[in-house]
């Protein structure tokens, strides 16, 4: 049985590869191996989330990229926002290690990459402008909605949690938490069968 890309330690035979990837106009290299989520490819979801995500007007603290992988998302918004940090985590070492070397080979700088279960790791005294996530579905929905519900301790005032999930993948049910626990719940754009969804911590 292969590896979830949700796994600490893929076992799986590495197989690395690198090819080019326009995100945001902006031309990157990414290395990728077996063991991480898309690996040919940045995925639908990512960059519909890329470009929808926003930073937050008058804020200035740093993102999370909550289930960062080999880090498109993390990445291509550290380039965008060059003043900003951008903490990129993850559960899986091999994604993390992958990260690393991107942001080093795409001269990215402004970026803090390490590994953490969710929000394990993360300083209960920090707290984010913007969280964003394309979480791992196959992980189980009380993963991806404990994700999101406890984004808002992490975030602060007018801060926003964005999250992309595929309408038949419990896109509907994870606005519902988001609701539940923000007061709102905006989907922000939608397309072929994606939804990305965005609470603001009033």
């Amino acid at each position: 049985m292969s590896d979830h890309y949700y796994t600490k330690k893929p076992t799986s035979k590495s197989a690395e590869v690198t090819w080019p990837f326009q995100l945001k106009g902006k031309e990157f290299r990414f290395t990728t191996d077996t063991g991480v989520f898309s690996k040919n490819t940045v995925d639908f979801g990512s960059r519909l989330l890329i470009d929808s995500f926003e930073y937050p007007q008058g804020l200035t603290g740093p993102v999370l990229d909550l289930g960062c992988g080999y880090g498109p998302i993390g990445l291509s918004l550290a380039s965008e926002y060059p003043e900003v940090v951008v903490n990129m985590v993850d559960v899986n070492e091999r994604a993390l290690e992958l990260s690393r070397r991107n942001a080093q080979d795409n001269g990215i700088e402004n970026v803090d990459i390490y590994a953490s279960s969710i929000y394990e790791n993360v300083s209960p005294d920090k707290y984010f402008s913007a969280v964003v996530t394309n979480p791992p579905i196959r992980a189980g929905k009380q993963v991806v909605h404990q994700m999101l519900s406890e984004s808002y301790d992490y975030l602060e005032k007018q801060g926003t949690l964005t999250v992309v999930i595929q309408r038949k993948q419990g896109a509907p049910s994870a606005q519902k938490k988001m609701l539940e626990v923000f007061g709102n719940a905006e989907v922000i754009a939608r397309d072929k069968g994606y939804w990305i969804i965005q609470s603001v911590k009033n």
